[in-house]
């Protein structure tokens, strides 16, 4: 390991030792796939991750800080293999400043025992299959993702410390981070580059159309700073196109219907070139597709994620498009039981639900008095099972026990991932039908609920990003951290 005088050197040295095991990795690739020679074990040395570590040793008591993340819990050595440093970069230089300028904090930078798999630098697309050899031919000579060394024990608060080992400096490492780039890719249908850091999640693609419209009136207003829009299948509007395109032509031409969860960004830099930006993820219905999705958005650090979507309403008072801002959840989706006990309280965090408010009443106009009729504070339940009112005879005591005002599929899992992987979260949802009460989404009324909810909705969850990207240092609750927390955020 090589010691480094600051953190901008650190993150120059990483992103260096970076490229060249890329390099080294992709030219042997090259060589072989054309014919050439397997690399060697001198050669295979090279393939390697690089390391970061910072070693605390303080001469007096560890110093008291306000912040939530860039902070020491004891000292020691902290170390933690990086992938993609020159895009990270901001984020590195947001972490490791305040550890060096608070903590006198050293830092030394070298290559790691972490191999960089083979797939993780073919270019998107590749295709192999053309010239013979087959993937266990590149598995014998090439690093191959291996699950065994793939996973969230330190999120989780699973690892345990090898005698005289560095501690975890972020929740991530290098081969985790890499696993979830490609997992974006696959379920995006776009650059895990171009998503964006406030992330609005929704279960409807009705909202994909509002977001697009509302993408291109920004663009084309210079309003928000946004210099592109980006669709799934790599369709890239710029700024100076914006006023010419027609929104219904736009959401026709991008192929969404070809990727899982297709993601759509609003992409906007601050002056460090960090991005700042808007991105929407059509997760789905369930449960299953709101973990899978957050699992791999985690390692990317956004400020934040918000869940817009429909739910049923439970009380008589509700009308449906009335709102449901959750303070709670009875978690019934069952998938992150291990993880996540259901026991464990997932709180609301404050400044979310502020920011969520203040935006509902911008956005409606209406007064305090009338916004609290059509927007109500209170439990969601999420279930796992949308036909969950066919054994409403089994769930009604547990409902009614928790006071819940609305049920749908989603909104628990990812307030539950946002505290499991310590992304701030919260959730506004749309009434659209009462099925306790009979009130149920017929298509005529469907419809003309969908044309009046949808876009309110969304300029609330957009403008709810708004305020909260307006004072990003206060969103980062020490609510997400545990005591024994690695000191990158």
């Amino acid at each position: 390991m090589e010691s480094v005088a600051d953190a901008e050197t650190a993150v120059n040295r990483l992103a260096a030792l970076h490229a060249s095991a890329i390099q080294s990795l992709q030219a042997a690739l090259t060589c072989y796939l054309a014919g050439g020679p397997a690399p060697d074990h001198a050669e295979r040395l090279q393939f390697r991750y690089p390391e970061l570590r910072i070693t605390y040793q303080p001469a007096g008591p560890i110093p008291r800080v306000s912040r939530a993340t860039a902070k020491f819990q004891a000292p020691g050595t902290y170390a933690t293999t990086v992938t993609q440093p020159a895009h990270f970069r901001p984020y590195l230089l947001e972490q490791l400043r305040p550890l060096v300028r608070d903590y006198g904090a050293t830092l030394e930078v070298g290559l790691s025992a972490q191999e960089i798999p083979y797939p993780y630098v073919l270019e998107l697309g590749a295709d192999l299959s053309g010239n013979g050899i087959t993937p266990r031919d590149l598995a014998t000579y090439f690093p191959v993702p291996l699950l065994s060394v793939v996973g969230d024990e330190i999120a989780d608060g699973l690892w345990v410390a090898p005698p005289d080992e560095p501690r975890p400096l972020a929740l991530f490492d290098a081969i985790r981070v890499d696993y979830s780039l490609r997992r974006l890719v696959h379920y995006t249908g776009c650059d895990w580059r171009d998503v964006q850091p406030w992330i609005l999640l929704t279960n409807y693609h009705r909202y994909v159309d509002g977001f697009i419209r509302h993408g291109l009136e920004q663009l084309a207003s210079g309003q928000g700073g946004y210099e592109r829009m980006i669709l799934p299948g790599g369709i890239s509007v710029s700024r100076a196109e914006a006023a010419g395109i027609d929104p219904a032509t736009l959401i026709a031409a991008s192929p969404w219907h070809k990727f899982q969860m297709p993601a759509y960004h609003l992409v906007a830099r601050g002056p460090d070139g960090a991005m700042q930006g808007t991105t929407l993820v059509n997760i789905g219905v369930g449960p299953s597709n709101a973990k899978t999705i957050t699992d791999h958005l985690a390692v990317l650090r956004p400020h934040c994620w918000l869940m817009v979507g429909h739910c049923g309403g439970l009380r008589q008072s509700q009308t449906i498009g009335d709102y449901v801002l959750a303070h709670g959840y009875l978690r019934r989706d069952r998938i992150l039981d291990e993880l996540v006990p259901p026991d464990v309280p997932v709180p609301a965090l404050a400044e979310v639900q502020l920011a969520l408010q203040a935006a509902a009443a911008s956005i409606t106009g209406e007064t305090s008095e009338d916004l609290k009729r059509r927007l109500r504070t209170g439990t969601v339940v999420t279930y796992d099972d949308r036909n969950w009112e066919l054994r409403f005879s089994q769930e009604r005591r547990r409902i009614n026990l928790s006071r819940a005002i609305g049920v749908d599929m989603e909104s628990g899992t990812i307030a539950a991932q946002g505290y499991r992987l310590r992304v701030p979260y919260g959730t506004l949802l749309c009434v659209s039908d009462k099925p306790l009460h009979g009130e149920i989404k017929l298509p005529g009324a469907a419809n003309a609920f969908y044309e009046r909810a949808v876009a309110e909705h969304l300029l609330i969850g957009l403008s709810a990003l708004d305020i909260l990207r307006a004072d990003r240092n206060g969103l980062h609750s020490r609510k997400l951290r545990s005591f024994d927390e690695p000191p990158f955020r």
